[in-house]
């Protein structure tokens, strides 16, 4: 397995979802310019993974298009309670933290691991047979759509969460992440503020959780 640094451009522009980060006030589409609320839709280029905040025309207009250029984010997320993941199987997907998210890219045919650090997200290199298992244990996985829905999972400090989770949200912890990091082991600020964005999902009713959708 391979891994390398590699934080897209939107992976920046998704700062502006982390706690306590000043909000935007000037946004725009990034497709026609028009003015967008600070609560607002996503699409996702999959060749190029950027990510776009889009006025709703766009979004209904262009979003999951027969051409498929764009992917529409969903906005809810689902804690997945009955999710099967044993330490082996963990320790097989080779992910070196207990923190990290997986989606399906079309763009380059397999499934992304990333997880997080000072510098952004590190991307992983899985192998297939690792992850068919999984799927294999865990049905719900084949029904997540490539490039816009990852399975984000939380087993840091002994916790054992896993959610069904828009791509936005999972590079929004990244930028969280990325905002609060200090030193090698990141300081109680980082960690307090990973403790918060999963309380703030823990929170909310476990089968189907809304997501604010603030500028990125």
């Amino acid at each position: 397995m391979t891994a390398s640094a590699r934080p897209g451009n939107w992976v920046a522009k998704l700062q502006h979802f982390a706690r306590g980060l000043p909000r935007m006030t000037d946004a725009q589409c990034d497709l026609c310019a028009a003015s967008i609320p600070e609560m607002h839709s996503h699409l996702a280029e999959p060749e190029s993974r950027r990510l776009l905040c889009v006025c709703r025309s766009c979004a209904m207009l262009l979003g999951n298009a027969e051409n498929g250029r764009y992917k529409l984010v969903p906005e809810r997320a689902q804690a997945l309670s009955d999710f099967r993941l044993s330490d082996a199987d963990w320790d097989v997907l080779g992910i070196p933290i207990g923190l990290a998210f997986f989606f399906h890219s079309t763009a380059d045919g397999h499934v992304l691991a990333f997880y997080p650090g000072p510098a952004g997200p590190t991307e992983s290199l899985l192998e297939l047979s690792a992850w068919s298992q999984l799927v294999a244990r865990n049905p719900v996985l084949a029904g997540f759509e490539p490039d816009v829905e990852a399975l984000l999972v939380n087993r840091v400090n002994g916790a054992r969460a896993y959610y069904r989770m828009p791509i936005d949200r999972c590079y929004a912890l990244v930028g969280l992440i990325r905002s609060h990091w200090h030193g090698v082991t990141g300081g109680a600020e980082a960690w307090q503020a990973i403790d918060g964005f999963f309380a703030g999902l823990e929170g909310r009713p476990e089968s189907s959780v809304a997501l604010e959708r603030h500028h990125g």
